[in-house]
């Protein structure tokens, strides 16, 4: 499934400082579909080079990141469980900032 994700808010020092990811993404459970959570961990272990832990959290991003599918808060649409479809747009902010 060919998605093309988005790394803002400093996140993109995660990985190598590339904002934008065109990238193809198989779904985990082998039913052809592709949830968030299969997305994340595809994420960790092939698009963030350092500090995984400024990321995720356990199965999730850590508290401080949002979220977005399509521009639509995952919030919204079920969070880990949010679907995904071909040629979707997931973007990951970091709300946090040093003062």
């Amino acid at each position: 499934m060919q998605l093309t994700l988005e790394f803002g808010g400093g996140l993109e020092l995660l990985c190598d400082s590339v904002k934008i990811h065109d990238v193809s993404v198989d779904p985990e459970n082998g039913a052809g579909t592709l949830i968030m959570k299969d997305l994340l961990s595809w994420v960790r272990s092939n698009l963030i080079k350092e500090r995984p832990e400024m990321f995720m959290k356990g199965d999730t991003v850590r508290p401080g990141v949002l979220v977005l599918v399509n521009d639509c808060d995952w919030e919204l649409s079920g969070q880990l469980d949010t679907p995904l479809e071909e040629k979707d747009v997931v973007v990951f902010i970091s709300t946090l900032h040093g003062g």
